[in-house]
């Protein structure tokens, strides 16, 4: 690899200037998981010392472009998906809007008691029956998400005996007559438990983003869905509207 001409006598440190190079390298010819040249190879390259080269890559660790892997070396990370939460928000129309490849996948469908936790959020009776799925959300071919969504079975039995794939608001909106909107959310972070890591195909030790939303039904304010959302913290930004 050629060497590069760097402004030795300007007033940009020799570090920065280098992290400006391949910051750029990286969003031109690289793609998530790509391996970045050694640090003994960029060190040749720029004709630096290796701790040079070493700052200028914790630039881009800081600015969430790559990770360092102990003993393995520097990859390219996922950019995360600017995701907008508000009162209509949509996952496959909020995706498909930002010209991404949107796709859900049911993993379980049953008929549960809701607990109190559940109970509390759709103001009901705890052990009142509710329809509860669990959906695998996916972007562009990579697992983004897994949710876990709770309507009322009384009111929501299609969603139990007929969804099966995409929106399960649209679904809801088409064939229950009902339209959800957002009333809350609460965001948090925590390592993943169960099987979500495995899902979403991640390491045990790297956090989800959770997110627990209320979802009431628009022409009376009745809580209708209570969704507990698990997000790979690495491939999401969540814009938050009220």
């Amino acid at each position: 690899m050629s060497l590069i001409a760097l402004n030795r006598d300007g007033g940009q440190a020799i570090y920065s200037q280098i992290a400006d190079l391949l910051e750029k390298e990286v969003a031109r010819f690289y793609k998530p998981g790509d391996m970045l040249p050694s640090e003994k190879e960029l060190a040749e390259r720029f004709s630096v010392n290796r701790h040079t080269v070493r700052r200028a890559l914790d630039e881009l660790i800081a600015a969430g472009l790559v990770e360092r892997r102990h003993g393995k070396g520097t990859f390219v990370l996922d950019r995360p998906i600017d995701y907008t939460v508000g009162k209509g928000t949509r996952f496959t129309e909020t995706l498909e809007a930002l010209g991404k490849a949107a796709e859900s996948r049911v993993l379980r469908k049953l008929i549960v008691l809701a607990r109190d936790g559940v109970a509390e959020r759709l103001q009901i009776p705890v052990e009142t029956p509710v329809v509860w799925v669990e959906t695998l959300r996916r972007v562009d071919e990579r697992p983004v998400c897994v949710i876990s969504h709770f309507l009322p079975q009384a009111k929501f039995n299609e969603v139990f005996s007929e969804y099966g794939s995409g929106s399960l608001h649209e679904f809801i909106r088409r064939r229950c007559g009902i339209k959800l909107i957002r009333k809350e959310s609460l965001v948090s972070a925590l390592l993943p438990q169960g099987d979500d890591a495995s899902l979403l195909g991640m390491p045990l030790n790297q956090p989800v983003l959770r997110v627990k939303s209320v979802n009431v039904d628009d022409r009376d304010g009745t809580p209708a869905e209570y969704a507990l959302t698990r997000f790979r913290a690495d491939r999401i930004q969540l814009r938050i509207f009220p």
